[in-house]
């Protein structure tokens, strides 16, 4: 379990996250939902150690900063962060490397094919377009095979064979008990995806229901995110 728990992030003055909290299951999909400037790239980041804060997060009873943590985890930023002198394929034996994977090739190769990306192995980093890097970050994300996966607004950029992919990929490691956290604003992108919904506003969290609580109800889950970030009644 990931376990997120009262986590206060300040830059100067501003408070971007307050007191947020949730927990993330082995074998589900949480969603976390909000406008942009809601907060959800800076928790995202505090996840994964790229931030300091305050407040506490656990990964399976380890600290999130600790190198037991970090190797249970993978994160696909929302600007892919690649090395302009890297070819692709070097791209995947860099990260390879820093999660000393072995045999992996076969899955590497598996990843470039699955984003149509097998005729793009020798291109450099910065020869490729927008989509194809994103395509790429997603590939480094998923190799290590991790039990804890962090999506920052994935699919933007994508085209709808990749969307269409990345979305099987994520049922897969649901249904394989990992644990996957996408962070968007782009509801209908995961509306058949997500088994818990976190809602932030203005840093913090102002709903954290389940599909069946939100099917339960007589709001759609689109109906609920206007009605908290836009005060529609």
């Amino acid at each position: 379990m990931l376990e997120v728990s009262d986590v206060i992030k300040r830059y100067g003055k501003v408070t971007a996250c307050d007191r947020v909290s949730f927990t993330m299951e082995p074998g589900s999909v949480t969603v976390l939902l909000g406008p942009n400037g809601s907060g959800k790239s800076t928790i995202m980041k505090s996840i994964t150690g790229f931030l300091r804060y305050n407040g506490t997060i656990m990964v399976d009873g380890q600290p999130n900063k600790s190198v037991e943590a970090k190797r249970l985890m993978g994160y696909v930023p929302e600007m892919p962060a690649l090395y302009p002198n890297l070819t692709v394929g070097e791209h995947m034996e860099f990260m390879a490397r820093v999660y000393r994977l072995e045999d992996y090739k076969t899955y590497a190769d598996a990843l470039l094919e699955r984003f149509e990306m097998t005729d793009k192995v020798k291109k450099f980093g910065d020869e490729l377009s927008k989509g194809m890097q994103q395509k790429l970050s997603l590939c480094l994300g998923l190799l290590p095979r991790p039990k804890y996966l962090l999506f920052d607004e994935p699919m933007v950029g994508l085209d709808p064979h990749a969307i269409k992919e990345l979305k099987n990929i994520m049922q897969e490691m649901r249904d394989a008990g990992c644990a996957v956290l996408v962070s968007t604003h782009m509801i209908d992108s995961v509306d058949m995806l997500w088994d818990r919904t976190v809602i932030m506003q203005s840093g913090q969290v102002r709903a954290n229901v389940t599909r069946s609580q939100v099917e339960a109800g007589d709001q759609s889950l689109e109906e609920l995110f206007f009605a908290i970030t836009e005060g529609v009644q």
